[in-house]
């Protein structure tokens, strides 16, 4: 038996050419492995079949946060060029971003459309606070978003070591993204078509919160013992409707890890928005969520622990190995799995 309490008992092996770089074209065409924890069955279909497995009383939740082209490339005074990650929006119109290069605090970074950051605070753990001008004068988010949008680049997961095209402006998107905030997509959404859609909001209504996906989703724990790992925090928001489901909600299905976790943070702090920090791993399991849409995850990463926490450590990993036998495409771009 490992150690669900080991980081290293949540590392596996996986074959560089399972790490999907484009997604599935239809998106429901992706493969789909459904485990079913009443019958202890594995059953391989595609995506498309996803309403021959889901109970008939239920109640989804999709997150529609919107990603933000967040990278964009830009030089310091000296003329060395410089990369920036934009991670979140703060306080007072400052903003947690990731920077390429060396910088010290009072740099200005200038980038295209006359887009210039200054960087006021150098955080232990590499972020960097900043505050972004136009013309000198300070930019608040929704400011910035549009200068983004013109400049800025998807900010595709570093594993596809590629860079992004404009396919990826559609295909890293969910189709019903709306708020702006996410520096990377809720990916277990990306498998939905308009019309698989239709047919879940015909047959159960569908029901959308906002988790904005912070750069810090990809972070791998780098600690031995799990418990030791210093979450990262996400901004969240549920509408009073949203809250109205969840309240009578019998049975839930979260798609994706984004929706699981702001579900859950609900259920135990009874908040409707603010910053959701929640590390659900096999020590701390989920109370309200009962079925998990999901990708597979990398190795030794909070979301390969989350699924851990609705079927345990061994179990996780008798399914990536089995997913893995059977050529299942791995992370962002990849196939899926459903828990029911």
């Amino acid at each position: 038996m490992s150690d669900f309490l080991k980081t290293s008992s949540y590392d596996f092996t996986l074959p560089q050419e399972l790490i999907a770089t484009t997604p599935a074209v239809p998106a429901d065409s992706a493969k789909l492995l459904v485990y079913n924890r009443a019958n202890n069955t594995i059953t391989h279909t595609i995506f498309k079949n996803i309403l021959d497995f889901l109970p008939q009383d239920l109640t989804i939740f999709l997150n529609d946060t919107k990603v933000i082209k967040a990278r964009v490339f830009g030089k310091k005074a000296t003329g060395a060029n410089i990369e920036l990650l934009l991670n979140k929006p703060l306080f007072m119109d400052r903003f947690l971003v990731l920077i390429k290069g060396k910088v010290k605090i009072g740099t200005t970074l200038t980038f295209d459309e006359k887009l210039k950051a200054k960087v006021l605070e150098l955080n232990e753990d590499g972020t960097r606070v900043v505050e972004f001008y136009l013309d000198n004068k300070k930019l608040d988010f929704i400011s910035l978003i549009e200068i983004l949008n013109k400049i800025g680049h998807i900010p595709l997961p570093p594993y596809m070591q590629r860079e992004d095209t404009k396919d990826d402006e559609k295909n890293y998107q969910t189709l019903f993204a709306k708020n702006y905030g996410a520096v990377a997509a809720p990916t277990a959404s990306l498998h939905f078509t308009s019309e698989l859609l239709e047919e879940l909001e015909k047959k159960y209504g569908l029901n959308y919160l906002t988790l904005h996906v912070g750069a810090g989703t990809f972070k791998p724990v780098d600690v031995e013992d799990i418990l030791s790992h210093p979450m990262h925090s996400e901004y969240f928001e549920i509408s009073i409707d949203c809250k109205t489901k969840i309240d009578k909600a019998k049975n839930i299905l979260a798609v994706g890890t984004t929706v699981t976790r702001t579900l859950e943070f609900y259920a135990r702090k009874n908040m409707i928005c603010g910053e959701c920090d929640l590390f659900l791993n096999p020590s701390n399991k989920p109370i309200i969520v009962n079925h998990l849409l999901t990708n597979f995850h990398l190795p030794k990463s909070t979301l390969i622990m989350l699924v851990a926490s609705f079927i345990g450590l061994e179990k996780t990993l008798e399914i990536y190995n089995e997913a893995i036998k059977n050529n299942y495409r791995f992370y962002s771009y990849g196939d899926a799995m459903l828990i029911i």
